[in-house]
C-alpha cells in the first residue's frame, strides 16, 4: 500500500517522500510529526529516523547506538522499549541485538545526565526505539505514535475477522469513491469500511480522538498537537451522505452502530440487518466494497463459493456500479461470475488476499462548455 500512503502524504502537503524498505521518508519538524499522526489515514506509524550505520558485530552495534545523542530525546525516567527486526544480516539474533541496543542507550543516558545508577528509572513516558537491520545496515528510529495509527479509538468491541482501519482506508482510496456517490458494504461486520468511508467524505481526521507517545516527551513542544487538532476541527465538513452498512448478523449491525457513534458518523450511515442477496438500489454509479467471508475451513469452502456466486448475481443488477472485494478465496472472480478488471495482492491479518475490482459503466462525461467572445 506504499503508493496509497504516498498519495495521502502528497495531499497533506508532503510531495517528496521516497520509499525504502516499506517506509516513506520525508523531512519535517515537530509540527509535521503532529500533523502526520492526526491526519494520515493509511500509514501505520510516524517514526523519527535518528541514525543509520553499518554493523556486523555486537560491538559495532553498541558503538553506533551509543553515538546517538539520546540525552536530547530521552531522560532517566523514560520507559525504553525495543522493537527490532533483522533481514539478511549477520546480526540475526534480534533479541540479543535488542539487549545490546538497550544497554548502549542506558549507558549513554546515565553518563551524559550524570546518574549515580547504571540503570534507568523507567517509570516515565514510553519511548519505543526501533532497530531495523537490513543487509547489515542498521536504522534506529523513535516511534512518535506509540500505538499503531490503525487504533483510531472508535473500535472497542470485538467481532469476527476485523479489518484494520488503516487497511480499510487504503482500500477506499483504491476505489473511485467520493462523497457524491452511494457507498454500500453488504458484509459490514464491526463497521470499519463504512465508518472510514464516512470519515473520509466528511474530512474527519482519523487521529482526532486518540493519544500519541510523543506528547509525553520533554523534547516535544506542547503546542504542536493542539495546533494539529485545531486544523483538523476546522477541516471537518458535514454534508449528507449515502453510505450503507448491512450485515446478515443483527449483532454485527449493533456493533457497527456503536462504533459509528464513537467515531461521530452514525448519523451519516444507514444501518440494515439483512441478507446481501436482497440488496437492490435505484441509485446510480455507486461503490460496492466488502470484505466477505473467505471460507478458510474446508467445510465452509462450498458454501462460500455459493455466496460469491449469489453476490455476483446481485452485482449484475447494478450495471453502473463498481464492486470491490477483498478476499482470501483463491480465484474469487471465477465464482463471482465476472472477470476482474483489476486484481492486487494485499495481506490482511497474515492472510494473502486478492483485492478484486469490477468496474461498471462510467458516468457520462459532461460536455465541454464553450464561451463566446
Amino acid at each position: 500500500l506504499e503508493a496509497i500512503v504516498k498519495r495521502q502524504l502528497a495531499q497533506l502537503g508532503y510531495p517528496h517522500a521516497p520509499a525504502e524498505n516499506g517506509r516513506l521518508n520525508l523531512t519535517g519538524d515537530w509540527s509535521d510529526v503532529a500533523r502526520l499522526n492526526v491526519f494520515l489515514r493509511s500509514g501505520e506509524r510516524v517514526l523519527i529516523k535518528l541514525l543509520s550505520f553499518h554493523a556486523e558485530t555486537f560491538d559495532e552495534l553498541f558503538d553506533g547506538v551509543y553515538g546517538i545523542p539520546w540525552e536530547n530525546w530521552l531522560d532517566l525516567h523514560s520507559l525504553v522499549l525495543i522493537d527490532g527486526k533483522s533481514v539478511k544480516s549477520k546480526l540475526g539474533a534480534i533479541k540479543a541485538s535488542g539487549g545490546v541496543v538497550k544497554k548502549a542507550i542506558m549507558r549513554r543516558l546515565c553518563e551524559k545526565l550524570h546518574s549515580r545508577s547504571p540503570r534507568l528509572e523507567e517509570d516515565g513516558a514510553r519511548s519505543i526505539v526501533g532497530v531495523s537491520i537490513f543487509c547489515d545496515e542498521v536504522t534506529v528510529t523513535l516511534d512518535t505514535s506509540g500505538d499503531g495509527l490503525h487504533k483510531r479509538g472508535y473500535r472497542s468491541l470485538a467481532y469476527t475477522a476485523p479489518l484494520k482501519e488503516t487497511t480499510a482506508a487504503a482500500l477506499i482510496d483504491m476505489t473511485y469513491y467520493n462523497a457524491d456517490k452511494p457507498f454500500a458494504d453488504l458484509f459490514c461486520g464491526s463497521g470499519t469500511l463504512p465508518i472510514e468511508a464516512a470519515m473520509r467524505s466528511l474530512h474527519i481526521a482519523p487521529g482526532m480522538h486518540r493519544s500519541f507517545d510523543f506528547t509525553a516527551w520533554k523534547c516535544a513542544p506542547r503546542q504542536v498537537l493542539e495546533n494539529a487538532l485545531t486544523e483538523a476541527k476546522d477541516a471537518v465538513s458535514l454534508r449528507p451522505l449515502s453510505v450503507l452498512a448491512r450485515d446478515i448478523s443483527k449483532d454485527a449491525v449493533s456493533i457497527a452502530q456503536y462504533h459509528a457513534k464513537r467515531a461521530g458518523v452514525h448519523k451519516f450511515i444507514r444501518f440494515e440487518t439483512g441478507d446481501m442477496r436482497t440488496f437492490r438500489s435505484q441509485e446510480r454509479y455507486g461503490i460496492l466494497l466488502s470484505n466477505p467471508p473467505y471460507g478458510e475451513r474446508l467445510s465452509d469452502k462450498e458454501s462460500v463459493k455459493t455466496l460469491y456466486r449469489d453476490l455476483g448475481k446481485v452485482y449484475s443488477s447494478l450495471s453502473d456500479w463498481n464492486a470491490y472485494l477483498l478476499t482470501g478465496l483463491p480465484e474469487a472472480d471465477r465464482y463471482f461470475g465476472k472477470h476482474a478488471d483489476k486484481k492486487k495482492k494485499i495481506w490482511n491479518a497474515n492472510i494473502e488476499c486478492g483485492f478484486y475490482s469490477f468496474l461498471g459503466a462510467p458516468p457520462p462525461k459532461e460536455p465541454r462548455r464553450t464561451q463566446e467572445i
